[in-house]
């Protein structure tokens, strides 16, 4: 499996040469700073072309009331795997996000959700993951949405996949 160097943006396409605990401490320092009470949303997306997977993570802060901004890492891997791995593998780069932030979130007293692009409805081919998705993620103590409230995963990942 071959996966190209991983690195962070916003929305606008802006890069970042921290790290995601760096971006997120210093995101929710300042948004408290100015009285945004925050939730962050981590979910991921992936399309396929060829025997490529294009895969987007997506940190996102929404400040109550007052909007929100996103965090998105892109990555690129080479290799031939099934609807339901390909839907685990997106869930596993989420929980491994959500992992590495969850400390600093505690610390700060903000909410965390982990989304699934998977749908509930078991006419759609992503639903073949479901269980073990949402298994993982309640398993790991994080809160989990999937299709329809997952729009971290299937709106903000998607539109940079």
């Amino acid at each position: 499996m071959e996966t190209q160097q991983q690195t962070w943006q916003n929305m606008t396409g802006k890069f970042f040469q921290h790290s995601i605990t760096q971006l997120v401490e210093e995101a929710i320092i300042r948004e408290q700073a100015n009285g945004h009470r925050l939730k962050v949303c981590v979910g991921s997306d992936s399309h396929v072309y060829g025997d490529a997977i294009n895969y987007a993570t997506a940190v996102v802060f929404i400040r109550e009331g007052k909007g929100a901004f996103t965090f998105i890492r892109k990555e690129r891997e080479i290799q031939k795997i099934s609807i339901k791995e390909r839907m685990l593998n997106e869930v596993n780069k989420s929980v491994e996000i959500a992992y590495a932030i969850c400390s600093i979130l505690e610390t700060y007293d903000v909410e965390m959700e982990v989304h699934a692009d998977i749908n509930t409805d078991p006419d759609f081919k992503s639903n073949v993951a479901l269980k073990d998705a949402m298994g993982y993620i309640l398993g790991m103590g994080y809160v989990f949405k999937a299709k329809p409230y997952a729009f971290a995963s299937s709106n903000c990942a998607d539109m940079m996949v």
